[in-house]
């Protein structure tokens, strides 16, 4: 077996201080409980058991709990003691993440739970099985409370604590190598692949955003508390080129249908990575559905514009699959639980049409998407910055709030589909482009995109 890193095997003090600014840590108090002897089953011997792990670790339970400043944000973390019986969640336990949860409410201070766990502690039996009801419950009134959950998972998260505090919060982080899963080692299947149970694979399923090396670990946590807490309020996001895009003349735009056609799929034109390059100081990406899928063509994330933070999803160029269209919604979803607007930057010829694409969804897909879209609060704006293709693109777009630059189109199906459609001959094709509107001048004169100033 491969060592890992002794990063990985900090203890929760020792995490801590990894990821929090000097001497801003205060542990929070904890609620007084009192405990039958050997617990709730009297298992023989617990007592023993909790006696030797506080003699071990220098800690009353598994998780220890406060407040400090991480890169200068305030924030209430929660901090596994994988030493003291494996990090396992026991009643006191429960106390001590609850009593976490409330304070984070009453002060308004986002969450972060430093996860190092193999479950619930069996020596209590259901009573600790229900503990995750109680964290569960802690983690939706946080959510409803506005406030971001950023889970961090160490070396183990397994059990009950990666399925509610890992796999439930906002964003998920995850040192390298970590092993990763709701079953542990232990009570695996015997033939089971060990790979797919780490913090590589679960990024990779798209049940994680990022693998961060434990070096960077404290200046991206930092930046991602920075970004969930202070949103653009009140405002719609203005994309970087947006004013000459709605302000050009009729030399910059498309003759016909057909050129608009090919000025959308030039390679030349820019693409959605250098918008939010030139539009964002800097940004931090999300990945994957959560229901174990990721597409590479659809980015999404939160980014840095003038000192505040404005939220995207923005279309790659390719045919959006049903993984993308579940991480769009997922984002857009959480900036509106946040406050924080969201900027939109449509490019696709359209939604993946493939068996595999159907088996995944993708019907259901975009609609959840379109759903996310129609009832958002926060702030929503949209940029068509080159191919607009039919309900897969729409999909993305802002009702009202939608701009087009000159090298784009929208259209309700490609023109070389809609000939096919109604039995015309390929070199119709062009023809049809026209007849369809498509171009930014047209698309402005049926009043589905914005035209004048911002």
């Amino acid at each position: 077996m491969t060592e890992r890193p002794v990063s990985e095997r900090l203890s929760a003090r020792e995490t801590l201080a990894l990821v929090t600014d000097d001497t801003t840590f205060t542990e929070l108090p904890y609620p007084a409980r009192e405990s039958k002897p050997d617990g709730p089953l009297a298992w023989q011997g617990y007592d023993a058991s909790r006696t030797r792990a506080d003699d071990r670790t220098g800690e009353s339970e598994s998780v220890v709990c406060g407040t400090a400043t991480v890169s200068g944000t305030q924030a209430v973390l929660i901090a596994f003691e994988f030493g003291f019986l494996g990090g396992s969640l026991g009643e006191r336990t429960g106390d001590r993440l609850e009593a976490a949860y409330t304070y984070a409410r009453e002060h308004r201070l986002p969450v972060v739970p430093l996860i190092a766990t193999g479950g619930s502690r069996m020596q209590e039996g259901m009573v600790a099985l229900t503990q995750l009801q109680r964290v569960a419950r802690q983690s939706a009134l946080t959510r409803e409370a506005g406030l971001p959950q950023i889970a961090v998972l160490r070396d183990p998260t397994t059990g009950g604590g990666w399925a509610t505090l890992g796999a439930g919060a906002d964003v998920i982080l995850a040192l390298p190598g970590a092993q990763v899963g709701f079953a542990g080692s232990r009570v695996r299947p015997p033939d089971a692949d060990p790979t797919a149970y780490t913090a590589e694979a679960q990024v990779a399923a798209g049940a994680a955003d990022a693998v961060v090396e434990p070096e960077q670990l404290k200046e991206t946590l930092g930046r991602w508390l920075r970004l969930l807490t202070t949103p653009w309020a009140g405002q719609a996001p203005v994309p970087a080129a947006l004013d000459r895009s709605t302000q050009h003349t009729s030399a910059d735009l498309p003759a016909t249908g057909w050129e608009a056609v090919q000025r959308a799929r030039s390679p030349q034109r820019p693409r959605a990575a250098s918008y939010l390059d030139a539009y964002f100081t800097h940004r931090l990406a999300i990945s994957g559905d959560r229901c174990g899928g990721t597409d590479a063509g659809m980015l999404c994330g939160f980014g840095e514009r003038e000192g505040r933070t404005v939220a995207y999803a923005a279309q790659a160029g390719t045919a959006t699959r049903p993984a993308g269209y579940r991480t769009a919604a997922r984002l857009i979803r959480l900036a509106e639980r946040l406050g924080i607007p969201v900027l939109t930057l449509v490019d696709t010829p359209g939604a993946a049409n493939d068996a595999e694409a159907e088996r995944q969804g993708a019907g259901a897909a975009i609609a959840d998407l379109f759903g996310a879209v129609a009832s958002a609060r926060t702030p929503l704006t949209t940029l068509l910055i080159g191919e607009g293709g039919s309900g897969g693109a729409l999909a993305l777009a802002a009702p009202g709030n939608t701009w087009a630059t000159p090298d784009s189109y929208f259209s309700v199906i490609a023109p070389e589909l809609a000939a096919a459609i109604l039995k015309r001959p390929p070199e119709e094709t062009e023809s049809t482009a026209d007849q369809l509107h498509i171009r930014p001048q047209d698309l402005a004169e049926l009043g589905v995109i914005r035209t004048g100033s911002v």
